[in-house]
Protein backbone atom coordinates (compact mmCIF):
# COMPACT_ATOMS: atom_id res chain seq x y z
CA UNK A 1 0.00 0.00 0.00
CA UNK A 2 1.68 3.31 -0.80
CA UNK A 3 1.94 6.38 1.53
CA UNK A 4 -0.98 8.26 0.09
CA UNK A 5 -3.53 5.43 -0.05
CA UNK A 6 -2.55 4.92 4.41
CA UNK A 7 -2.69 8.88 4.38
CA UNK A 8 -6.14 8.93 2.86
CA UNK A 9 -7.04 6.12 5.27
CA UNK A 10 -5.91 7.61 8.50
CA UNK A 11 -7.80 11.09 7.26
CA UNK A 12 -10.82 9.25 6.89
CA UNK A 13 -10.24 7.46 10.22
CA UNK A 14 -9.99 10.67 12.40
CA UNK A 15 -12.55 12.31 10.11
CA UNK A 16 -15.30 9.25 11.48
CA UNK A 17 -14.00 9.75 14.93
CA UNK A 18 -14.42 13.46 14.57
CA UNK A 19 -17.90 12.56 13.64
CA UNK A 20 -18.94 10.45 16.59
CA UNK A 21 -17.74 12.37 18.43
CA UNK A 22 -20.30 15.18 18.07
CA UNK A 23 -23.54 14.72 20.56
CA UNK A 24 -25.98 12.19 19.53
CA UNK A 25 -29.61 12.18 20.90
CA UNK A 26 -30.88 8.10 21.39
CA UNK A 27 -34.39 8.66 20.72
CA UNK A 28 -36.24 5.44 22.05
CA UNK A 29 -39.10 4.45 19.70
CA UNK A 30 -41.17 2.29 21.96
CA UNK A 31 -43.74 0.97 19.58
CA UNK A 32 -41.24 -0.21 16.60
CA UNK A 33 -38.62 -1.46 19.63
CA UNK A 34 -35.69 0.92 17.95
CA UNK A 35 -33.63 3.40 18.74
CA UNK A 36 -32.87 6.90 16.36
CA UNK A 37 -29.48 7.93 16.28
CA UNK A 38 -29.87 11.59 15.91
CA UNK A 39 -26.31 13.41 15.20
CA UNK A 40 -27.37 16.95 16.49
CA UNK A 41 -24.58 18.86 14.60
CA UNK A 42 -26.49 17.56 11.45
CA UNK A 43 -29.79 17.27 12.48
CA UNK A 44 -30.80 13.73 11.10
CA UNK A 45 -30.84 9.93 11.95
CA UNK A 46 -27.58 8.38 10.70
CA UNK A 47 -28.51 4.86 12.53
CA UNK A 48 -31.57 2.92 13.74
CA UNK A 49 -30.46 0.57 16.19
CA UNK A 50 -33.08 -2.31 17.03
CA UNK A 51 -33.27 -3.09 20.77
CA UNK A 52 -36.79 -5.76 21.28
CA UNK A 53 -38.95 -5.09 24.85
CA UNK A 54 -40.08 -1.91 24.13
CA UNK A 55 -37.82 0.29 24.78
CA UNK A 56 -38.28 3.58 26.78
CA UNK A 57 -35.76 5.06 29.29
CA UNK A 58 -32.46 6.70 28.30
CA UNK A 59 -29.37 7.14 30.40
CA UNK A 60 -26.28 8.25 29.16
CA UNK A 61 -22.96 7.36 30.40
CA UNK A 62 -20.15 9.72 28.67
CA UNK A 63 -17.12 7.87 31.20
CA UNK A 64 -18.06 4.70 29.62
CA UNK A 65 -18.83 5.94 26.44
CA UNK A 66 -21.98 3.92 26.95
CA UNK A 67 -26.03 4.54 26.36
CA UNK A 68 -28.50 2.71 29.07
CA UNK A 69 -31.47 1.83 27.27
CA UNK A 70 -34.59 0.48 29.62
CA UNK A 71 -37.31 -2.17 28.30
CA UNK A 72 -39.93 -2.37 29.95
CA UNK A 73 -41.29 -5.80 28.41
CA UNK A 74 -37.37 -6.75 28.36
CA UNK A 75 -37.26 -7.03 32.24
CA UNK A 76 -34.24 -4.97 32.37
CA UNK A 77 -32.20 -2.69 29.51
CA UNK A 78 -29.69 -2.59 27.00
CA UNK A 79 -26.64 -1.38 26.91
CA UNK A 80 -25.34 0.47 23.64
CA UNK A 81 -22.04 1.90 22.48
CA UNK A 82 -22.28 5.51 22.33
CA UNK A 83 -19.64 5.48 19.35
CA UNK A 84 -20.51 2.83 17.29
CA UNK A 85 -24.19 2.60 18.36
CA UNK A 86 -23.91 -1.15 18.56
CA UNK A 87 -25.85 -2.86 21.61
CA UNK A 88 -23.06 -4.52 23.87
CA UNK A 89 -25.30 -6.90 25.85
CA UNK A 90 -28.41 -7.34 27.77
CA UNK A 91 -28.98 -7.01 31.46
CA UNK A 92 -31.95 -8.51 33.38
CA UNK A 93 -33.92 -6.51 36.38
CA UNK A 94 -36.85 -8.97 36.64
CA UNK A 95 -39.46 -6.22 37.34
CA UNK A 96 -41.13 -3.76 34.40
CA UNK A 97 -37.95 -1.37 34.00
CA UNK A 98 -38.62 2.27 33.11
CA UNK A 99 -37.12 4.90 34.65
CA UNK A 100 -33.14 4.82 33.98
CA UNK A 101 -29.86 6.61 35.65
CA UNK A 102 -26.26 6.56 36.13
CA UNK A 103 -23.90 8.26 38.62
CA UNK A 104 -21.92 10.84 37.73
CA UNK A 105 -18.72 9.06 37.88
CA UNK A 106 -20.02 6.55 35.66
CA UNK A 107 -19.84 3.70 37.84
CA UNK A 108 -22.95 2.99 38.87
CA UNK A 109 -26.55 2.42 36.79
CA UNK A 110 -30.50 3.03 38.25
CA UNK A 111 -33.18 0.88 37.17
CA UNK A 112 -36.73 2.18 38.35
CA UNK A 113 -39.11 -0.66 39.07
CA UNK A 114 -42.37 -0.09 37.98
CA UNK A 115 -43.97 -3.02 39.76
CA UNK A 116 -41.67 -3.77 42.86
CA UNK A 117 -41.55 -0.29 43.81
CA UNK A 118 -37.94 0.17 44.04
CA UNK A 119 -34.80 0.85 42.52
CA UNK A 120 -31.98 -1.13 41.30
CA UNK A 121 -28.36 -0.47 41.36
CA UNK A 122 -26.48 -2.23 38.82
CA UNK A 123 -22.21 -1.75 38.39
CA UNK A 124 -21.15 -0.05 34.92
CA UNK A 125 -17.85 -2.79 34.83
CA UNK A 126 -19.46 -6.04 35.06
CA UNK A 127 -23.11 -5.02 35.33
CA UNK A 128 -23.43 -7.03 38.69
CA UNK A 129 -26.94 -6.04 40.88
CA UNK A 130 -25.25 -4.00 43.87
CA UNK A 131 -28.21 -3.30 45.61
CA UNK A 132 -32.21 -2.92 45.50
CA UNK A 133 -33.49 0.07 47.23
CA UNK A 134 -37.28 0.17 48.30
CA UNK A 135 -39.05 3.49 47.38
CA UNK A 136 -42.60 4.83 46.66
CA UNK A 137 -44.88 3.36 44.16
CA UNK A 138 -44.35 3.18 41.22
CA UNK A 139 -40.76 5.11 40.55
CA UNK A 140 -40.50 6.65 37.10
CA UNK A 141 -38.31 9.76 36.43
CA UNK A 142 -34.63 10.12 38.07
CA UNK A 143 -31.72 12.00 38.33
CA UNK A 144 -28.67 12.24 40.16
CA UNK A 145 -27.31 15.37 42.17
CA UNK A 146 -24.11 17.53 40.52
CA UNK A 147 -22.10 16.28 43.50
CA UNK A 148 -22.85 12.63 43.20
CA UNK A 149 -24.36 11.88 46.66
CA UNK A 150 -28.18 11.91 45.87
CA UNK A 151 -30.50 9.92 43.95
CA UNK A 152 -33.60 11.85 43.21
CA UNK A 153 -36.62 9.15 42.17
CA UNK A 154 -40.51 10.31 41.18
CA UNK A 155 -42.84 8.20 42.66
CA UNK A 156 -45.76 8.50 40.28
CA UNK A 157 -48.29 6.71 42.44
CA UNK A 158 -47.84 8.23 45.75
CA UNK A 159 -47.30 11.78 44.52
CA UNK A 160 -44.12 11.38 45.94
CA UNK A 161 -40.27 12.29 45.57
CA UNK A 162 -37.44 9.81 47.05
CA UNK A 163 -34.03 11.27 47.61
CA UNK A 164 -31.76 8.33 47.88
CA UNK A 165 -27.99 8.83 49.67
CA UNK A 166 -26.01 6.94 47.88
CA UNK A 167 -23.02 6.00 49.91
CA UNK A 168 -25.42 4.68 52.68
CA UNK A 169 -27.91 3.55 49.93
CA UNK A 170 -30.83 4.43 51.92
CA UNK A 171 -33.77 6.99 51.88
CA UNK A 172 -33.08 10.40 53.51
CA UNK A 173 -36.22 12.00 52.80
CA UNK A 174 -39.86 11.27 50.71
CA UNK A 175 -41.71 14.72 49.78
CA UNK A 176 -45.15 14.99 48.76
CA UNK A 177 -45.06 16.80 45.46
CA UNK A 178 -48.14 16.84 42.36
CA UNK A 179 -49.87 14.19 41.61
CA UNK A 180 -48.38 11.45 39.54
CA UNK A 181 -45.30 12.90 38.94
CA UNK A 182 -42.86 11.30 35.69
CA UNK A 183 -40.17 13.69 34.56
CA UNK A 184 -37.48 15.14 36.71
CA UNK A 185 -34.92 17.13 36.89
CA UNK A 186 -32.10 18.92 39.30
CA UNK A 187 -30.17 22.18 38.55
CA UNK A 188 -26.34 22.48 38.01
CA UNK A 189 -25.63 23.89 41.56
CA UNK A 190 -28.24 20.73 43.22
CA UNK A 191 -29.89 23.00 45.17
CA UNK A 192 -33.59 23.00 42.87
CA UNK A 193 -35.55 20.18 41.74
CA UNK A 194 -38.33 19.80 39.66
CA UNK A 195 -41.17 17.68 38.97
CA UNK A 196 -43.54 17.30 36.21
CA UNK A 197 -46.95 15.93 37.84
CA UNK A 198 -48.69 14.41 35.54
CA UNK A 199 -52.22 14.35 36.93
CA UNK A 200 -52.63 18.30 38.58
CA UNK A 201 -51.04 19.76 35.25
CA UNK A 202 -48.32 21.49 37.47
CA UNK A 203 -44.48 21.49 38.05
CA UNK A 204 -43.44 21.40 41.14
CA UNK A 205 -40.36 23.21 42.57
CA UNK A 206 -38.21 21.82 45.90
CA UNK A 207 -35.57 23.21 47.33
CA UNK A 208 -32.93 20.03 47.60
CA UNK A 209 -31.33 21.51 50.98
CA UNK A 210 -34.84 20.76 53.27
CA UNK A 211 -36.71 19.21 50.52
CA UNK A 212 -39.22 21.43 50.79
CA UNK A 213 -41.49 23.03 47.96
CA UNK A 214 -40.63 26.47 46.69
CA UNK A 215 -43.68 26.48 44.30
CA UNK A 216 -46.48 24.75 42.03
CA UNK A 217 -46.26 26.22 38.97
CA UNK A 218 -49.48 25.60 36.18
CA UNK A 219 -48.38 24.28 33.10
CA UNK A 220 -50.33 22.81 29.95
CA UNK A 221 -52.06 19.26 29.98
CA UNK A 222 -50.44 16.39 31.22
CA UNK A 223 -46.84 17.47 31.65
CA UNK A 224 -44.72 14.47 31.39
CA UNK A 225 -41.12 15.78 31.78
CA UNK A 226 -38.47 18.71 32.30
CA UNK A 227 -35.02 19.76 31.45
CA UNK A 228 -32.85 22.79 32.02
CA UNK A 229 -31.27 25.33 29.38
CA UNK A 230 -29.60 29.03 28.84
CA UNK A 231 -27.52 27.99 32.26
CA UNK A 232 -30.22 26.94 34.95
CA UNK A 233 -32.49 30.16 33.23
CA UNK A 234 -35.33 28.39 31.56
CA UNK A 235 -36.95 25.28 32.45
CA UNK A 236 -38.98 23.40 29.84
CA UNK A 237 -42.15 21.35 30.30
CA UNK A 238 -43.76 18.82 27.90
CA UNK A 239 -47.51 19.44 27.91
CA UNK A 240 -48.38 15.67 26.03
CA UNK A 241 -52.57 16.40 25.41
CA UNK A 242 -51.60 20.53 24.61
CA UNK A 243 -48.57 19.51 21.95
CA UNK A 244 -46.58 22.59 23.76
CA UNK A 245 -43.61 22.82 25.44
CA UNK A 246 -43.90 25.50 28.15
CA UNK A 247 -40.88 27.51 28.80
CA UNK A 248 -40.78 29.11 32.53
CA UNK A 249 -38.14 31.95 33.73
CA UNK A 250 -36.26 29.96 36.60
CA UNK A 251 -35.67 33.31 38.64
CA UNK A 252 -39.22 34.55 38.50
CA UNK A 253 -41.00 31.10 37.83
CA UNK A 254 -43.57 32.68 35.33
CA UNK A 255 -43.61 31.29 31.84
CA UNK A 256 -42.26 33.14 29.13
CA UNK A 257 -43.57 31.22 26.04
CA UNK A 258 -45.33 28.00 24.84
CA UNK A 259 -44.46 26.04 22.12
CA UNK A 260 -46.23 23.96 19.73
CA UNK A 261 -44.43 21.34 18.75
CA UNK A 262 -45.48 17.50 17.89
CA UNK A 263 -48.48 15.62 18.83
CA UNK A 264 -48.21 14.38 22.55
CA UNK A 265 -44.69 15.39 23.15
CA UNK A 266 -42.78 13.36 25.81
CA UNK A 267 -39.02 12.74 26.40
CA UNK A 268 -36.96 16.02 27.05
CA UNK A 269 -33.48 16.92 26.95
CA UNK A 270 -30.89 19.68 26.61
CA UNK A 271 -27.80 19.67 23.95
CA UNK A 272 -24.40 19.93 25.91
CA UNK A 273 -24.01 23.64 24.50
CA UNK A 274 -27.42 24.83 27.26
CA UNK A 275 -29.53 26.61 23.50
CA UNK A 276 -31.24 23.39 21.85
CA UNK A 277 -34.25 21.49 23.39
CA UNK A 278 -34.62 18.02 21.64
CA UNK A 279 -38.62 17.13 22.19
CA UNK A 280 -39.67 13.19 21.44
CA UNK A 281 -43.28 13.58 19.86
CA UNK A 282 -44.96 10.36 20.54
CA UNK A 283 -48.06 10.15 18.14
CA UNK A 284 -45.83 12.24 15.23
CA UNK A 285 -43.27 9.50 15.35
CA UNK A 286 -40.75 12.78 15.52
CA UNK A 287 -38.45 15.57 17.48
CA UNK A 288 -39.38 18.45 17.50
CA UNK A 289 -35.88 20.83 18.36
CA UNK A 290 -36.29 24.31 20.20
CA UNK A 291 -33.96 27.19 20.21
CA UNK A 292 -33.57 28.26 23.52
CA UNK A 293 -32.25 31.53 22.68
CA UNK A 294 -35.22 32.67 20.58
CA UNK A 295 -37.47 30.49 21.67
CA UNK A 296 -38.95 29.11 18.46
CA UNK A 297 -38.86 25.38 16.88
CA UNK A 298 -36.12 25.47 14.69
CA UNK A 299 -36.57 21.55 13.40
CA UNK A 300 -38.48 18.53 13.29
CA UNK A 301 -36.76 15.36 12.78
CA UNK A 302 -38.14 11.66 11.72
CA UNK A 303 -37.54 9.42 13.75
CA UNK A 304 -39.26 5.76 14.99
CA UNK A 305 -43.08 4.57 15.46
CA UNK A 306 -44.26 5.68 19.61
CA UNK A 307 -41.17 7.79 19.99
CA UNK A 308 -40.49 8.69 24.07
CA UNK A 309 -37.10 9.23 25.05
CA UNK A 310 -37.51 9.18 28.85
CA UNK A 311 -34.44 10.63 30.50
CA UNK A 312 -31.61 12.37 29.74
CA UNK A 313 -30.91 11.51 26.35
CA UNK A 314 -28.03 13.59 24.84
CA UNK A 315 -24.65 12.21 24.71
CA UNK A 316 -21.71 15.25 25.29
Amino acid sequence: MSKQSIAVIVILSAFAHAVNAQPHAFITNQLDNTVSVIDTDRQQVVDTVRITGKPAGVAVNPIKKQIYISTPEGGGFAVMDSRTFKVLRTVRVGGASLGIAVDKAGEQVFVADWYEHSVTVFDTKNFEQTAVISVGKSPSGMTVSPDNKWLYVANRVDDSVSQIDLQKRSIRNTTKVGAHPFGIVVDSKGKRLYTANVESDNVTVLDTRRMKRVATLKVGARPYAVTLAMHDSLLFVTNQDDSTVSAIDTASLKTVAVIEVGDKPEGISTHPDGRFVYVANWFDNNVSVIDAKTLELVYTINTGEGSRAFGEFISP
